[in-house]
C-alpha cells in the first residue's frame, strides 16, 4: 500500500499562456457581458436572486463567453449580439453545472459550498431550469432562427452527454471511444456552438462556421481532458474541489480508463474496484497505478493534441489580434492547472 497522500504532479509548462492577456483584448465585451447576465438573472422570486447572484460570482473563468467574443471579433461582427449570445452560452453552462452538482451530490465547487449544497437539491434543479428557460427566452429576442436551431441541439447534445456519463459511471469496462464521446457532448458541444455562433452572427460563410465548430469541439475536448487529468493531479486549492472527485463518484475519466488498459494484474483489479465502489479509500493505490502506468502524460499528450487541431481549424481565418487570442486559448486549455 502507497504511503502517497499528495496528489500527483506533472512537469511544469515553460511560458505559459497568459489568459489575462486573452481577456484585455474584449475587456470591455466582457463587462457588457456579465451587466447582462446580472440584468437577465433578475426575477420576483427572491430565492432565483439569491441563488443567481452566488452562482455568478462564483468566480468562473468565462471561457465559453470569452470563445462566443473572440469569434464574432474574428469574423468582424458588427453590433452588439454578441453580448447577448456570450450571456446565453454562460447560462446554459451554468444549469448544466447546478443540474451536474445534484446528480454527483457535490458540495464543492471554485472553491466554495455549491448550491445545492447551501439551498438543497431541489431549489437547484428548479433554477437552473430557470436558467434554461431564460436563455432561450433571450435567443427568441434575437429572432435568429439558425441561432436558436444551435442552441437546441446543443442543449440536447448536452443532455445526452449527461445521461451517458450517469450510464457509465462505476463501470470500469468503460472504453476510452465512450468517455471520449461523452466528453464530446457534455462538455466539448457547449464549446463548438459558442465559437461556431460568431461565425452565424456574423453571416460568415459554411466553410468558416464549420471551421469555427470545428475550433471549438477540439477546444472544449482539450479542456475537458486537463480537467479530468487535474483531478489527480493539481492542488487542491488551486483547483477550487478536492482531489480525486472524479473517483470519488465513480466516474471512470480517461487517466483511470488509460490505468485499467497498462497496469498489472493486482493494479487492474484494485483501479476496477475502486470505480465500481466509489469513494476515496483506495485513492493512494489508485495514484500510484496512474503515476507508474504513465496514465497523466497520456491524458496530456491526447489533450495536447486536441489543442493543436483546434489551432489548425483556424487556418481558414484572416490573420487578427482576436484569431491569435482564439489559437492561445487552446494552448491556455492545456497549460493551466486550475
Amino acid at each position: 500500500m502507497s504511503t502517497r497522500t499528495t496528489p500527483l504532479k506533472t512537469a511544469d509548462h515553460g511560458g505559459r499562456t497568459d489568459l489575462a492577456r486573452i481577456v484585455a483584448l474584449v475587456e470591455e465585451d466582457l463587462r457588457s457581458v456579465n451587466e447582462t447576465i446580472n440584468d437577465r438573472l433578475r426575477s420576483d422570486i427572491a430565492l432565483i436572486n439569491q441563488m443567481g447572484t452566488y452562482i455568478v460570482s462564483g468566480g468562473g473563468k468565462r471561457l465559453r463567453p470569452l470563445t462566443v467574443l473572440l469569434s464574432a471579433r474574428a469574423c468582424e461582427h458588427k453590433g452588439d449580439t454578441h453580448i447577448a449570445l456570450a450571456a446565453i452560452v454562460e447560462f446554459i453552462h451554468t444549469a448544466t453545472l447546478l443540474h451536474d452538482d445534484v446528480v454527483d451530490a457535490s458540495d464543492m465547487r471554485r472553491g466554495k459550498a455549491t448550491a445545492n449544497e447551501v439551498w438543497g437539491n431541489e431549489a437547484s434543479v428548479l433554477v437552473g431550469d430557470f436558467l434554461y428557460s431564460r436563455s432561450f427566452e433571450m435567443m427568441v429576442e434575437l429572432g435568429s432562427m439558425r441561432v436558436m436551431e444551435v442552441m437546441a441541439k446543443t442543449t440536447n447534445r448536452i443532455a445526452e452527454g449527461e445521461v451517458m456519463q450517469l450510464i457509465n459511471c462505476h463501470s470500469p469496462d468503460t472504453t476510452e471511444k465512450q468517455y471520449l464521446e461523452t466528453i464530446r457532448r457534455k462538455t466539448a458541444k457547449l464549446f463548438e456552438s459558442s465559437a461556431q455562433l460568431g461565425a452565424v452572427i456574423s453571416g460568415q460563410s459554411s466553410a468558416v462556421e464549420q471551421a469555427l465548430a470545428d475550433y471549438g469541439r477540439h477546444l472544449g475536448t482539450a479542456f475537458q481532458l486537463i480537467d479530468d487529468m487535474l483531478d489527480f493531479s493539481a492542488d487542491a486549492e488551486e483547483l477550487g474541489k478536492s482531489i480525486g472527485d472524479d473517483l470519488a463518484e465513480g466516474k471512470p475519466t480517461l487517466p483511470l480508463i488509460n490505468a485499467l488498459q497498462r497496469g498489472s494484474e493486482t493494479q487492474k483489479r484494485r483501479l476496477a474496484e475502486a470505480i465500481k465502489s466509489g469513494g476515496l479509500d483506495q485513492i493512494d493505490d489508485v495514484l500510484e497505478a496512474i503515476e507508474s502506468t504513465g496514465s497523466l502524460a497520456y491524458t496530456a499528450r491526447l489533450a495536447g493534441e486536441e489543442a493543436e487541431l483546434a489551432q489548425q481549424a483556424l487556418a481558414i481565418m484572416p490573420g487578427s489580434p482576436y484569431k491569435q487570442a482564439l489559437q492561445d486559448l487552446a494552448k491556455f486549455a492545456v497549460e493551466r492547472n486550475f
